[in-house]
């Protein structure tokens, strides 16, 4: 009998998925704009004696208050190879650097291995950082869980994660999306939903947090406050970074005049595993998926590092390994909020045609504070004497999705334009998260979940095609091409 229960269940997820598809298909043209007023919280940062912000327990961990504490926090990590089975995992102490040892294994309680990293700190006007630890732990088996232990003595802390599968076409996964978060009641509301969505990875798609709001060495303390506070989940599971303008921190008043300082020392990226000159820029594969990362605040016309590396990534893009190409940047190409509106077009008219033609899936974008999904619609037409100015239905394009509402201490973007562009398929002003599940090479479940008065309710639904893998004639072509390649014959298209 447990088969026939769970054959039910399967086919009630198919029956839900076809009702969801068939919903999508059928108001491809009729762009929504909500109605919902939010009714939550007020946009203001949690005061830093809160409990989320609580240092952690044990015999050397004293109150936040404490002029001397040896404590080890903020603890995170985020992919450290190119395809998934490395781990970059980051720490802070406080006082002394502590031990600067990873111990882990698939045991828990029993650690087998041991990596050793490097350490690092910065001061930000009068701010001492502390002592930031990263350690790339490789070499790792792909699917099971690992357990790890930071520190020695009483101050070690003990946690886990589990790798991705091996990387394949068919490869189910998980993703959650967040973008702009902050460290408001909001956020926590945003943070605590995401953890019980199941997914198993976060791409986050800049403005952390927020800490450039504040000033002197209130800046620092904001960055030590938000590391404790999203600990409870990057702790276990990678983040994918990218960083958005309220990373850039460039502050003269205080004599801070280096770009990305904070965030730079902080939360490092696996960027020379993908043979990126920086940081800022880089990608990585991860069960089905290809992600590049795009920084929307460096230099990235043609003949830069950030033009030169991207056009050499989208090369090595290998759709019969990795069918799902994911894009993540912190300014959105197409917006039709009046907040940030078009501040993505000088990127959008370097890259679109590059999008178009590699048939990049969906791009993740952050910046403006509401959520906004787009159809497949394109501008590559536009030049300054075409005339023709308005994007156009196409069938090769992405889907642009804006997930900037995390919950910063900004407040929403709540004046859209009007009327609704028909570019425009969804927009609506609160604060949630996203999440996207892979489930073979030509389909994945796309879901916005809103926050409802301290509830998670999906608000935006479909089912995403893949771009490459979902029409039969592409998948002819590619077979025609794998025996030509075989035959030692060359084909291009």
């Amino acid at each position: 009998m447990p088969g026939v229960g769970k054959m039910q269940s399967l086919l009630f997820q198919l029956i839900l998925m076809s009702f969801v598809f068939l919903n999508s298909v059928n108001n491809v043209n009729a762009g929504i704009t909500s109605t919902f007023i939010r009714k939550e919280w007020p946009s203001v940062d949690i005061p830093l004696d809160n409990e989320v912000f609580a240092v952690p327990t044990g015999p050397n961990a004293f109150s936040f208050y404490c002029l001397h504490i040896f404590l080890l926090d903020k603890v995170h990590i985020t992919q450290g190879n190119y395809d998934g089975n490395a781990v970059i995992i980051s720490w802070v102490t406080a006082d002394e650097p502590g031990s600067g040892k990873v111990q882990y294994g698939t045991s828990e309680k029993k650690y087998e291995f041991t990596a050793e990293g490097k350490m690092t700190n910065y001061t930000f006007c009068n701010y001492n950082s502390g002592y930031i630890h990263h350690v790339l732990v490789d070499g790792l088996e792909y699917d099971p869980k690992y357990y790890y232990k930071i520190g020695s003595g009483d101050s070690a802390r003990e946690f886990w994660f589990q790798t991705p599968p091996m990387i394949g076409p068919d490869v189910s996964y998980k993703f959650g999306i967040i973008g702009d978060l902050g460290q408001t009641y909001n956020s926590l509301s945003t943070l605590e939903h995401y953890m019980q969505s199941g997914a198993q990875t976060v791409l986050f798609v800049g403005d952390l947090a927020y800490a450039n709001r504040y000033q002197y060495n209130d800046v620092g303390i904001r960055w030590d406050s938000w590391g404790r506070f999203v600990e409870r989940s990057t702790a276990y599971q990678p983040w994918i970074w990218s960083a958005g303008n309220h990373e850039i921190e460039y502050m003269p008043y205080m004599n801070e005049v280096i770009p990305f300082k904070s965030y730079l020392h902080r939360y490092p990226t696996p960027h020379l595993a993908c043979k990126s000159s920086s940081p800022m820029w880089y990608a990585i594969r991860r069960a089905s998926a290809h992600i590049i990362v795009l920084s929307s605040y460096s230099p990235f016309v043609k003949y830069t590092p950030q033009w030169i590396w991207f056009s050499e990534e989208l090369k090595r893009v290998d759709r019969e390994k990795t069918p799902w190409l994911i894009v993540l940047m912190h300014v959105p190409l197409y917006n039709s909020n009046e907040a940030h509106f078009m501040e993505g077009e000088s990127v959008r008219a370097v890259f679109e045609e590059w999008f178009i033609h590699c048939k990049v899936d969906v791009i993740f974008a952050g910046h403006v504070h509401a959520y906004e999904r787009s159809n497949r619609i394109s501008n590559v037409r536009y030049n300054v004497s075409s005339g023709e100015r308005y994007p156009v239905p196409d069938k090769s394009a992405p889907i642009y999705i804006i997930v900037g509402d995390g919950g910063n201490q900004e407040g929403l973007a709540e004046r859209f334009r009007d009327p609704q562009p028909e570019y425009s398929a969804f927009r609506e002003a609160s604060y949630g998260h996203s999440t996207l599940e892979i489930r073979n090479r030509t389909h994945a479940f796309y879901q916005w979940n809103r926050n409802d008065d301290g509830k998670k309710v999906a608000i935006d639904s479909f089912v995403l095609h893949n771009q490459f893998w979902s029409n039969n004639l592409r998948r002819r072509k590619l077979k025609k091409h794998h025996w030509r390649s075989v035959l030692g014959r060359t084909a291009s298209f």
